[in-house]
């Protein structure tokens, strides 16, 4: 979703997303386009992660940008870019998994796809990376989501509280649970695959 337009102005790589949303919110599209180099690869990896499908989550950050230019005048000022962005996402991919469209991306074994998003390193086991994917799928959405964006996008409990409206404590103890349950997930299918 590359604009066309001319580059973001000297220095918005210094300048905080709430001030590129400011200067977009007041109409400079130059704005626009440096926060979207900023976050277009790391949303697109973690609707990658959330959905298991890179096609799938090329549409997806393609329509969360369509969103964030939509929803700018509800954007608040004195908030924070990050959550607002990641919940468009979230949402995002929880109004594709309703449509019902997810099953047609599983692999014929019923498993999800071990793509990995082309702007990450390859993993240094593919096996190791589909058994982890394997494990995140069986939590339940309230369990990955805080998974994926704390271990994956770097996000803090407070920021993952906003993006999921919930309080910060919520999210760690839904963070806690699930990688208490990915462990044993992990040990389950480490002890399959054991000789």
């Amino acid at each position: 979703m590359r604009t066309g337009r001319i580059p973001a102005r000297e220095g918005a790589a210094d300048e905080s997303d709430e001030a590129l949303m400011a200067r977009f919110c007041q109409g400079e599209a130059a704005a626009f386009d440096a926060l979207f180099l900023r976050y277009s690869r790391p949303v697109h990896g973690y609707l990658t992660r959330v959905t298991g499908s890179a096609a799938v989550a090329d549409d997806l950050a393609q329509l969360t940008f369509l969103s964030l230019v939509r929803a700018r005048g509800r954007f608040q000022a004195g908030s924070r870019v990050k959550p607002w962005l990641y919940a468009i996402a979230t949402n995002a991919a929880r109004d594709h998994q309703r449509r019902g469209r997810r099953p047609e991306e599983l692999t014929s074994e019923g498993e999800l796809p071990s793509t990995i998003p082309a702007d990450l390193p390859a993993p240094r086991d593919a096996g190791l990376e589909r058994t982890v994917q394997r494990a995140l799928a069986q939590l339940p959405e309230g369990q990955r989501l805080p998974i994926l964006m704390h271990r994956f996008e770097g996000m803090g409990f407070a920021e993952i509280a906003e993006v999921l409206g919930l309080t910060e404590s919520a999210v760690k103890v839904r963070a806690h649970r699930g990688y208490a349950r990915l462990r044993e997930l992990l040990a389950g299918l480490r002890d399959e695959v054991a000789p």
